[in-house]
């Protein structure tokens, strides 16, 4: 018997699969670009039960691949297709522990589903911060796991910021519990920081704590054509200032990205009666029952139609009107599917170069490879932008996206580096940006990442080949 069929021997028979129909399901990417093997899929209910499949897993030397909702864009749950690995799902561990109002916390278990634990929030008249395209079945195990973004970065920071405790199940199927949510703890090193966007390399996450903050009582979205991208800088400074740093979201949508939306989906329409090759979906709330800030906003609008930096906007007039917008924006990603596929770039720069990294990475893909469509969006009141390229059509878009990412993608990248920005804004690393953290990244950095694995993990079984390349 192999070590695999030794380790599952001595596991309980309640929380392993073996049924490859529905392992199939565990063992392809979310963007269905790299399908792994596994012989057997488990799915631990309790702390108590992952620390056992990872004390008896270590014992043997059988690799983990810890899943969430499988929803990362890099491959970082999938398992290799070698299929000496085994898939460890979170998602039978979805019970909230506790909801605290009074100290505006949630603690959960890791395998509950993001919008269940902003669900819960909401009934508690209170607001998990944390959105994301995928919060229907991305799960917030998973979401620390990557560090995930998303559309509200800009007033309440990354997932990191949002934690306020973690349970791990550290390599040796120890455990590592700091989950009281407290916002003041200065009892030496910050150890939960290590597990959050380390992708399940240094161990499972099993518990969080995070972060509430008061449900809004006035939310206004506008969605707005601007006259020029290098106006962005100036139209967030403007933004934050008159409505007291009250912007939650301000995203750019590129007027090709719009285009391509509305071609895949011709019953959506165009939200604003005039075209334009900008547009800014820009959102602000507030718990306040004071501030007027619809009267804020429209007084906003009003002073950069005056001095040009707006040339059409719409204020949403209802929830309905609002979803709708946020229903463009959300949808590009499903539009560059139907149009065949897009090459992603995940860059993040300083806000104030943000304009002239759009600009510059334009001109690259102009000059290098003529046809192509670009798609850029994204959540650039953080400096993040979603600059993808969809292949020309008529071309055969596996190749083509090969040739690009040979050709094209490097000058991509190296632009971002000369502007001090990252390859990797939200997205992580996983298995397919290996090679860009290798050129790219601190080399001190990569030293200390090397390091901690070794130390937390000598035996190299959580999530192997991900993140770092020991």
């Amino acid at each position: 018997m192999d070590k695999i069929g030794e380790a599952l021997d001595r596991l309980p028979d309640h929380m392993i699969t073996r049924d490859q129909d529905i392992i199939a399901a565990y063992t392809t990417d979310f963007r269905r670009l790299y399908t792994g093997k596994t012989s057997a899929l488990l799915r631990p209910r309790s702390t108590t039960e992952v620390q056992q499949i990872v004390h008896v897993c270590a014992q043997y030397g059988v690799p983990l691949v810890p899943q969430g909702g499988n929803t990362s864009y890099c491959t970082a749950a999938t398992p290799s297709d070698r299929g000496d690995e085994l898939v460890v799902s979170l998602e039978r561990m979805n019970k909230i522990r506790e909801l605290d109002a009074s100290n505006l916390s949630i603690t959960a278990d890791a395998g509950v589903v993001l919008s269940d634990l902003q669900d819960s929030a909401s009934n508690a008249g209170l607001l998990l911060p944390l959105a994301l395209g995928s919060q229907q079945s991305c799960r917030i195990g998973g979401n620390l796991s990557t560090n995930a973004g998303g559309i509200s970065v800009l007033r309440y920071g990354m997932a990191r910021d949002l934690v306020l405790g973690l349970e791990v199940v550290l390599p040796d199927g120890s455990l590592f519990r700091e989950l009281s949510p407290l916002r003041k703890n200065n009892s030496g090193y910050d150890v939960k920081q290590l597990f959050i966007g380390a992708e399940g390399t240094l161990g499972i996450i099993t518990g969080v704590s995070l972060k509430l903050v008061r449900q809004p009582r006035q939310t206004v979205t506008a969605f707005l054509a601007i006259n020029a991208i290098g106006d962005l800088p100036d139209l967030l400074e403007r933004a934050q200032v008159q409505t007291g740093e009250s912007v939650t979201s301000f995203e750019y949508i590129s007027h090709s990205s719009l285009e391509l939306l509305l071609e895949a989906k011709p019953h959506l329409r165009h939200p604003l009666q005039n075209e334009s090759l900008h547009y800014v979906l820009l959102e602000a709330s507030t718990a306040s029952p004071v501030l007027n800030l619809e009267e804020t906003v429209t007084g906003l609008l009003g002073e950069l139609f005056e001095l040009g930096l707006v040339t059409d906007g719409a204020i949403a007039a209802n929830g309905q009107q609002r979803a709708e917008f946020w229903h463009l924006r959300e949808s590009i990603p499903e539009a560059e599917v139907h149009h065949g596929g897009s090459i992603k770039h995940d860059i993040a720069v300083r806000t104030s170069r943000i304009a002239d990294f759009i600009r510059s990475a334009s001109d690259v893909v102009e000059h290098q490879a003529e046809g192509a469509i670009l798609s850029v969006y994204g959540h650039v009141g953080d400096g993040n932008v979603h600059f993808n390229v969809v292949p020309p059509g008529g071309s055969d878009a596996s190749e083509y996206k090969t040739w690009f990412e040979r050709e094209v993608s490097p000058r991509i990248y190296d632009l971002a580096a000369q502007m001090d920005g990252s390859f990797s804004a939200e997205y992580g690393i996983g298995r397919t940006k290996l090679d860009l953290l290798d050129r790219y990244g601190d080399p001190g950095k990569l030293r200390v990442m090397i390091a901690l694995k070794r130390a937390l993990d000598p035996a190299g079984i959580m999530n192997p080949g991900k993140v770092v390349a020991v």
